[in-house]
């Protein structure tokens, strides 16, 4: 662990005054050197490697350089669709206007995945499925083998009704890459599947949205 002193106070004939460092360096070799100019800022070394920069607006972390400790909030991105989606395809298929891309600051960072969709089927008594992907990856989805087919989510409602899902999701990427993220939609053979709508798709039933939010978790 690297301390740092911020303040050099000296006492001289006469009287206090301090001394402000504008680098300092934990040597490897020589122990903490201070090097002094007016630049009004402090630059944190670690080996001579920039670590940070202290300013009058802030803490600057300098690039590549993290603050550790897990559970920080590092940053937050979100995508919402209002409007309406439909898809016949048997297999999941990207809805379009739901996926939302991440770059993660560090490999042990963590993903937590808010998501929340509605979903609805032409047929009085269809299903919808919808799948949360990971780039090709579906994740947060039921594990094959067991009986009914793994999905993230589904709907199965009586009278064309639109059904809410909301899935929370801590996911491990182990990237510092941009990962998108995105919703995946299918329908039974024969059946006519959809998104913020109902059913019926009558004007005086509601259109909703869905979306994604993606926040980076410090591992």
């Amino acid at each position: 662990m690297v301390q740092v002193l911020l303040l050099l106070f000296l006492l001289d004939n006469d009287g206090w005054y301090y001394n402000m460092s504008t680098i300092i360096n934990a040597d490897t070799s020589a122990g903490l050197k201070l090097t002094s100019d007016t630049s009004g800022e402090i630059k944190l070394q670690s080996a001579g490697t920039d670590i940070a920069t202290v300013s009058s607006t802030g803490l600057t972390m300098a690039s590549g350089k993290t603050i550790t400790g897990g559970g920080k909030i590092l940053q937050v991105v979100s995508v919402t669709k209002d409007t309406s989606f439909t898809t016949t395809s048997t297999s999941f298929t990207d809805i379009t206007g739901l996926s939302v891309a991440i770059t993660p600051s560090a490999t042990s960072s963590k993903i937590l995945v808010l998501m929340n969709v509605a979903s609805s089927n032409t047929t009085s008594t269809g299903i919808a499925f919808t799948q949360l992907v990971r780039g090709s990856t579906a994740i947060s989805i039921g594990a094959s083998g067991e009986t009914g087919e793994p999905a993230t989510g589904y709907t199965a409602q009586a009278g064309y009704d639109l059904g809410q899902i909301g899935v929370q999701y801590l996911d491990s990427p182990s990237t510092t890459s941009a990962t998108t993220y995105k919703l995946q939609l299918k329908a039974p053979s024969g059946q006519t599947a959809a998104i913020n709508r109902t059913g019926e798709y009558q004007s005086q039933q509601g259109n909703v949205a869905s979306g994604i939010t993606l926040m980076e978790v410090a591992g």
